[in-house]
């Protein structure tokens, strides 16, 4: 009879993981790097983010909201950044995963092409945050974290 609950957890445990898809790293508080702002800025080490790979973040905006967003080198070498989160779906708190050259919506599955981000706003596209680099960072200001808090109040 134990061997059957074990099978059973086992089974229900891996539904579960199936079923969560991508959002499986919520699950274990993985997905997100914590970053604090300094002098009013957001700094992400530049050699840290420019593998191609999806690199999710999240900081406190001033009015505690915790924001999510992400950080993907395009093909053409630019490193875009979105919350992660649309104007669509932001509701949802379900955000992007990436698949290939590609962020997909985990609410809706709408794909949205890497080498637009920043470029295209509006609708089930990830809402672009702006960011500037100096020698070695990716930096976001504060403030524009905070005008982009509300996209992440429903998480």
């Amino acid at each position: 009879m134990k061997l059957i609950q074990k099978i059973f957890t086992s089974m229900t445990i891996l539904l579960i993981l199936l079923l969560a898809g991508s959002n499986a790293w919520a699950l274990f508080g993985g997905k997100f790097k914590t970053l604090k702002p300094k002098d009013g800025n957001l700094y992400i080490p530049i050699k840290t983010v420019n593998d191609g790979n999806a690199h999710y973040f999240k900081t406190t905006a001033d009015d505690g909201t915790t924001v999510d967003f992400f950080l993907v080198q395009s093909g053409d070498g630019v490193i875009r950044a979105a919350i992660d989160s649309c104007d669509v779906c932001y509701r949802s708190g379900k955000g992007y995963v990436q698949e290939g050259n590609d962020m997909v919506c985990t609410n809706c599955g709408r794909r949205f092409a890497i080498d637009r981000i920043n470029e295209v706003q509006g609708g089930c596209n990830p809402a672009p945050l702006a960011r500037v680099m100096d020698s070695e960072n990716l930096v976001i200001s504060m403030k524009d974290i905070n005008s982009n808090a509300w996209y992440c109040k429903f998480k």
